[in-house]
């Protein structure tokens, strides 16, 4: 008798604390991990025990550990992924360390989806976590912790691969942390709608406003209040703006303490260990695709990339953009989600949610863990409606990696999929031409103002007359203030480099 390879998710489990709660105990971020691993074991519902079944156990990289030069203050696991497996009582064959990338959970559910459907695995466990509130609440209250721990045995560390995905040019001249970037692109998309800074302000607080909604009602969430557009989009001393767009509320919120876990099995493994039918969700479908460094997009105000990878999982399920009933876009910023829906051509009065967890500004921004929590949500909103048909879209880097799976209780017809022809398509777009380093003149068609620092400094990146690209620095207090008081889209602008190749601007004339 043939076998029935189909992958499917039989487990998710989450485990969160929050540092004003009476029952916070400060748990590392192995602690987390395993308390959502044992959680998606029991979710399960098996009538056998499922962890000595487990073959692979793939972890999420922690964002303290996701640099070569990164140190955990409190240290950390030498082998993260068989730590968890310790706790729950697992040996696993094969243990992964995943690559940086808020894309990562879903990575993993395409890659093993497809080995399953290979024959060539039968059960895999992914898990990640982050304690980065609990950190910093330790570290601000003068306390310590030993989260070190040395298990050696087989590791496969996938390492950081973040090369590419930012680029020199940029990160010269002041855009290097994701909320510098989102913010070219967001100010980028405003310039192609022709709106107005207020009523662009307006749109981010209308897309976010049902977000806060739906964190409101999930346990889990780092942040329970609901906000209208107006609270969202009014800047004020707790909702203060970071990088212009973006006050507080609209950016990921990094401070939580969070761990989710997603069990995956084929479903004749699953049906032999005493799985209910009710319990089994299947991937009908994925891709996976990643951008060029954003100064090499043809429009910073979009990423078709990840557009194209958002329908090319629909067409490998055999659906279509209707016969989907749930989605959950990744929402670390209002472009990334802005991005996929409007590429997608779903209009702004769509009535289906575009979050199950509440996403990232208020349900809490895992750190590259956050799509797992998604995945789990997903999987619990499409058992409670049987035959619905669930889309998760993960994003990592600046717009950079983006993957997506399509999930339902309906049993699937599964073929598999490859992006390889996807991603040579995407490979093979044309850059714009970029300007030769030296003086240069051009028009402004995106910008930011950073207000991390002790006094704001700006970012802008335009085109000569000739269509060249190049990136600048606005240093100069008296046209950062001119940056502020009168929208710099559009704007002329004129630079000269220093002698590290960094472009100042020199003069900036606003239109109008």
């Amino acid at each position: 008798m043939a076998r029935d390879l189909r992958p499917v998710i039989i487990g998710v489990g989450e485990a969160s604390e929050r540092i004003d709660a009476a029952d916070y105990q400060a748990l590392s971020p192995a602690a987390l991990a395993a308390a959502a691993a044992q959680a998606a074991l029991e979710d399960a519902g098996a009538s056998q025990p499922l962890a000595p079944h487990i073959q692979v156990i793939a972890a999420i990289r922690q964002f303290e550990v996701s640099g070569p030069n990164a140190k955990p203050p409190f240290g950390a696991a030498d082998n993260f992924p068989r730590s968890v497996a310790r706790r729950i009582g697992t040996d696993p064959a094969r243990a992964i360390l995943e690559p940086v990338g808020g894309q990562g959970p879903q990575h993993l559910v395409n890659e093993f989806a497809q080995a399953i459907g290979r024959g060539e695995a039968d059960m895999v466990l992914l898990v990640g976590s982050e304690a980065i509130s609990t950190v910093r609440h330790l570290a601000s209250q003068g306390q310590t912790r030993d989260w070190a721990e040395t298990l050696g045995g087989q590791l496969e560390d996938r390492g950081f691969a973040v090369d590419g995905l930012n680029s020199a040019e940029l990160a010269r001249h002041g855009a290097r942390t994701p909320i510098s970037v989102y913010a070219l692109f967001e100010n980028a998309r405003r310039a192609r709608l022709g709106l107005s800074r207020d009523a662009y302000a307006r749109e981010m607080g209308r897309l976010f406003a049902p977000f806060t909604e739906v964190a409101a009602g999930n346990p889990h969430a780092m942040s329970r209040e609901v906000y209208d557009a107006e609270a969202l989009a009014t800047v004020t001393g707790p909702n203060r703006l970071t990088s212009d767009p973006f006050p507080r509320r609209m950016v990921a919120r990094d401070q939580a303490n969070q761990g989710a876990a997603v069990l995956i099995a084929a479903a004749d493994t699953a049906r032999a260990l005493g799985v209910p039918e009710d319990r089994l969700v299947y991937v009908h479908g994925g891709a996976d695709v990643k951008e060029r460094p954003p100064i090499e997009r043809q429009d910073l105000a979009s990423s078709p990339a990840a557009v194209l990878a958002s329908k090319r999982a629909l067409q490998t399920a055999g659906l279509s953009l209707a016969d989907v009933d749930l989605f959950d876009f990744y929402s670390c910023f209002p472009i990334a989600v802005f991005n996929v829906r409007d590429g997608l051509g779903m209009t702004a009065d769509d009535p289906r949610p575009l979050t199950v967890t509440g996403g990232l500004p208020f349900f809490g921004g895992a750190g590259n863990n956050y799509s797992m929590h998604a995945i789990a949500s997903m999987v619990r909103a499409l058992r409670a409606r049987p035959g619905a048909v669930g889309f998760v879209g993960a994003n990592g880097g600046f717009l950079s990696k983006y993957s997506v799976g399509i999930y339902s209780t309906r049993p699937s017809t599964w073929t598999g999929f490859d992006s390889t022809a996807l991603q040579a398509e995407v490979d093979a777009w044309p850059a714009p031409p970029l300007a030769a380093p030296g003086p240069a003149e051009g028009v402004v068609d995106t910008y930011t103002i950073d207000y991390a620092g002790p006094a704001p400094l700006g970012v802008v990146v335009a085109h000569t007359a000739a269509g060249e690209r190049f990136a600048a620095t606005v240093d100069d207090p008296d046209l950062v203030q001119a940056m502020i008081a009168a929208d710099p889209l559009g704007a002329r602008v004129s630079t000269e480099p220093d002698d590290k190749g960094r472009a100042h601007v020199k003069s900036l004339k606003a239109v109008g």
